[in-house]
């Protein structure tokens, strides 16, 4: 009994690892489309004039009509990103965190790139790239624009082609940009662009009436992403258009916005945007007032374009009269004590919910502070793995030891256990009978043993998505051969872990600490009271095998917790044993 319990547990606990999103999604489908912003007068689009939708000027941003643009020519979309940056006259951005340039033509943030965090382990290998310029293949950019909404006359607005003069030719933390454009017919329009020492953008838009008559505007803004990039596709993580609506978080996968076109959504408060694993561009429009947001997806040729926007109420200028809307942008790497930060300082709701901490975000986020405080502690975030570890086991210990007391009150019965199998072999039902009586007898509880596994699943599993998808984790090295603890073990007991000049296909990556994690656990099963069926200890023999092969491609933190707890529980279970007589 004891043993088929603790075989249940473990299958269900690695249901639970790498199956419970799937099973959710069957109980709970994603929501309906939200609806819209009521009309009271229309545009083309049946959109009102209060919120209305961003501008169709060019095939980059989406038009307000209907969900989708003409496509670029293919010339424009085989420019290189060199090419491209030096098409159009810049701005550079210099600060202590991102590199690249505004484009003076459309007056976009198009070119940025992180200063902190590279392609690969080598400090020397480009800096993550993370918006592009129109004409790219793999375009990605935020832009903040006016559409017009004075129903008597066209008014000029600044437009895709539009080419703004710059105050200065270079943007920082202590120095903002102002670009400003004339339509030649009364409106002066000015973005003043400021950025502080991280991933936040402060765009105030200007408006100066310097004609006779009043005019309506609407102020948006949007980011746009061409071609859809290639994502993990674990369903752990989301990647992709996600935002925060009227207070609820909601993420829309790219393959829905292929099928539906576009979704709409009144808010006041939150944010919009589009997230990688680890990179976050996103709009943050006025808290305090109502917006009318959008994700759309459009097929354009072979490939498809993205957006999310956000359009505002509409202004009126009067002559002589000048108005100013603000908004921001975020556009950098998804650190969670930052993002707490911007929630804090200004106001941005829930902004913490671009990392995917997931349905066990209880146990997430605290696994993740807890990591990010001992590693600016420590200095190390496998060490701060490791301090986690023995706290997890503090926290637990009498349980851990009311368990491992049952298990060694278990093995000291083995000898009776295995007479009443020999006694009753012929009879189930009296072996059963004379089975619980011997565990009523003695007080001994046959499925407490199964508590050390049931314990760590959960912690396992929250540490997994920690280790997944938190961008402290990327690249953070432990000691050796572990220089990022977010990926794989990098050796392999095939190659005799690098000594043999040979690259082994990924199922034979294998490596050192992952064996290790196999001996720790074979070690502790020993400790374990030892089935007297012989096909249950066959199965209990191979174990250890089967979770050593199983995570071998799993995060190298991760493994390095499982072995560190292993060694502790095995520590905690001998002294056990010793204390109550029974033989190791």
């Amino acid at each position: 009994m004891d043993n088929r319990n603790l075989i249940l547990a473990i299958v269900l606990s690695i249901a639970i690892l790498f199956g419970f999103q799937h099973v959710y999604e069957i109980f709970y489908p994603k929501p309906d489309t939200p609806p819209t912003v009521s009309t009271e007068q229309s545009t083309s689009a049946e959109m009102p004039n209060a919120v209305g939708q961003p501008p169709a000027q060019t095939a980059d941003a989406l038009p307000p009509s209907v969900p989708g643009s003409v496509a670029p020519p293919a010339a424009a979309e085989a420019q290189g990103r060199t090419e491209a940056l030096a098409a159009a006259p810049r701005v550079k951005i210099d600060t202590p965190r991102l590199h690249g340039s505004i484009s003076l033509l459309g007056g976009r943030l198009d070119d940025l790139t992180l200063a902190d965090f590279h392609e690969t382990l080598d400090p020397n290998s480009p800096e993550i790239v993370l918006f592009s310029p129109r004409g790219t293949p793999e375009a990605y950019f935020a832009e903040v624009g006016w559409v017009s909404s004075t129903p008597t006359a066209s008014v000029a607005v600044p437009v895709a082609e539009t080419v703004w003069t710059a105050d200065r030719d270079t943007l920082t933390p202590d120095t903002p940009v102002t670009l400003t454009w004339d339509n030649g017919a009364g409106l002066i329009f000015k973005r003043t662009i400021a950025v502080d020492n991280d991933y936040l953008f402060t765009i105030t838009q200007q408006v100066e009436n310097t004609g006779s008559e009043a005019v309506d505007l609407n102020a948006y803004s949007l980011v746009s992403r061409h071609g859809t990039p290639e994502i993990s596709g674990f369903y752990i993580l989301h990647e992709g258009p996600l935002g925060v609506l009227d207070g609820t978080l909601k993420e829309v996968d790219y393959d829905e916005l292929q099928e539906v076109g576009s979704i709409q959504q009144a808010t006041t408060g939150g944010w919009i945007g589009i997230t990688d694993k680890y990179w976050l561009a996103a709009l943050v429009p006025n808290q305090a007032k109502l917006v009318n947001s959008r994700f759309v997806g459009q097929r354009v040729g072979t490939d498809y374009k993205y957006q999310t926007d956000v359009i505002g109420g509409t202004v009126t200028v009067a002559p002589g009269a000048t108005v100013d809307v603000q908004n921001r942008v975020f556009a950098g790497a998804k650190e969670l004590r930052l993002l707490q930060r911007y929630e804090d300082e200004y106001g941005i709701e829930k902004l913490t919910l671009a990392i995917d901490f997931g349905w066990f975000w209880f146990l997430t986020r605290p696994l993740s502070e807890v990591l990010i405080w001992a590693n600016g502690w420590i200095g190390n975030f496998g060490v701060a793995i490791l301090l986690l570890t023995v706290m997890i086991k503090i926290m637990f210990f009498p349980l851990a030891n009311k368990s491992y007391k049952a298990m060694s009150q278990m093995r000291k019965l083995q000898p009776e256990m295995v007479k009443l199998r020999e006694r009753f072999s012929d009879d189930k039902a009296r072996l059963n009978q004379e089975m619980m009586a011997l565990y009523k007898r003695e007080k001994v509880n046959p499925t407490s043993g199964c508590l050390p596994m049931l314990i760590q699943i959960p912690v396992f599993f929250a540490l997994y998505k920690v280790l997944f998808v938190t961008i402290e984790m990327r690249h953070a090295p432990f000691f050796g051969w572990i220089q990022d603890l977010s990926a794989p073990d990098p050796t392999t007991i095939f190659n005799l872990f690098g000594l043999i000049p040979w690259s082994p296909p990924e199922l034979l990556m294998i490596g050192a600490w992952p064996l290790i994690m196999g001996v720790t656990m074979f070690l502790q099963q020993k400790l374990n009271p030892q089935p007297p069926d012989p096909l249950q200890a066959k199965i209990f023999m191979f174990l250890p095998v089967v979770f050593t092969i199983m995570l071998a491609r799993f995060p190298a933190g991760l493994v390095i917790y499982w072995t560190w707890n292993n060694v502790l529980s095995i520590i905690q279970q001998w002294v056990i044993m010793r204390k109550m007589g029974v033989k190791p």
